[in-house]
């Protein structure tokens, strides 16, 4: 019983791996001019893990990626998770945290 209780859980937890894109723009808050500055693939439950996730994984120096050559994810900075036909859905980083928006304009 312990056993098809283990697997349900994690059937009822799959992941999946998200196309994840963030934009910056040239000066910290500046409201325009939106540029890609890195992309990568992370994997997470859904779309509230791969934001946190990647906020994690910006913000810790010990987490950066070694090619990342743009600063810290700050208020202001957008994500794109890109799940193909499913959509595109676009976050930008608040000082309440990440809140959905409808798309951006990049430069």
């Amino acid at each position: 019983m312990l056993v098809i209780r283990m697997f349900m859980e994690k059937m009822l937890r799959s992941t999946h791996h998200y196309d994840v894109t963030l934009f910056q723009t040239p000066q910290f808050g500046q409201t325009k001019g939106y540029r890609q500055v890195y992309r990568l693939t992370v994997i997470g439950e859904d779309h509230d893990d791969v934001l946190a996730e990647v906020y994690r994984m910006f913000n810790v120096p010990d987490l950066v990626p070694k090619d990342y050559g743009a600063r810290y994810v700050g208020t202001g900075d957008i994500l794109m998770i890109d799940e193909g036909i499913f959509g595109q859905f676009f976050y930008r980083l608040s000082p309440d945290g990440w809140e959905r928006i409808h798309r951006i304009h990049v430069s």
